[in-house]
């Protein structure tokens, strides 16, 4: 037989009151039944379940905390008024209901907006990948002296020179002037002017970290500055300029004829005094 409390509904093996739960001292018989037909389970014995009736509990009159028994003051706040209230279950099962991955997301929708245009502004060429720590070719020093113009000589159009140039001298297209030794060049380049006329703030860097695949056998030497400085090709422009480089950079191939040069790349830098410094690199 099974017994419940009148006040709370808590089932009870015996009738034996007051109820351990809630303190009442009336117990009630239990409504017992059986599961489905009355099938036996593998043990043989009759399975039954008891009906406990409905459930209470004390909701505490100021801050809403519930109570499983009326047990004075709350928990949370002191109060004393508890008042007795069917156990109610429906908050808990729209608690429980999984929301729609279109709820989850909802509170990021403008993160993913804002990494979608930074990811179209890398696809469109409009903003470097490399302004990304470690990602692309390490950003070059701000070396002493000018890389782009100096004494009105436009040094980008004097590389381009000396890239055509170079291809018209080389036939046979060995070696062959390759992006990521441009690169690696220009960064290094810099150090070394930085090193002679700065504060040497920057060390060099791997070649692996300019896409540089030849890195066992990459030889890369700052060349001796040219006699004339800067302001001496000021009256023939970049012509004259991009013709010296050339010159020096063909002798190189002469030199390095025996290594199986395969690739190379260089950089223009010009010094605060004028000095035309030149890097070379290859593999």
């Amino acid at each position: 037989m099974k017994w419940r409390c009148t006040w709370c509904g808590k089932p009870h093996a015996e009738n034996d009151p007051p109820c351990d739960s809630c303190g009442h001292n009336t117990f009630e018989e239990a409504v017992v039944r059986q599961d489905g037909d009355g099938q036996s389970g593998q043990t043989g014995q009759t399975i039954q379940t008891v009906d406990t009736g409905t459930t209470y509990v004390w909701v505490c009159s100021n801050c809403g905390r519930q109570h499983v028994k009326n047990n004075p003051p709350c928990a949370r706040c002191g109060e004393h008024d508890l008042e007795k209230t069917e156990q109610n279950y429906e908050e808990l099962e729209t608690e429980l209901q999984t929301p729609s991955w279109f709820e989850v997301a909802k509170p990021y929708l403008p993160v993913f907006g804002v990494i979608g245009i930074v990811l179209l502004l890398f696809g469109t060429g409009i903003i470097s990948p490399s302004v990304i720590p470690g990602i692309g070719s390490p950003t070059p020093p701000d070396a002493p002296g000018d890389s782009t113009e100096a004494a009105g000589i436009d040094l980008d159009a004097v590389e381009s020179q000396v890239v055509d140039q170079l291809a018209a001298e080389r036939a046979d297209g060995s070696p062959s002037t390759d992006d990521a030794l441009m690169a690696y060049a220009t960064y290094h380049n810099r150090v070394f002017i930085e090193d002679e006329y700065g504060d040497g703030s920057h060390s060099p860097e791997r070649p692996s970290e300019f896409g540089v695949s030849c890195q066992s056998d990459l030889v890369s030497t700052p060349l001796s500055p040219f006699e004339e400085d800067i302001n001496g090709y000021a009256d023939a422009g970049e012509d004259e300029l991009a013709a010296d480089v050339t010159e020096v950079l063909v002798e190189l191939d002469s030199m390095t004829e025996e290594y199986g040069v395969a690739s190379d790349g260089f950089d223009l830098h010009v010094a605060p005094d004028g000095t035309v410094y030149v890097f070379y690199a290859a593999c």
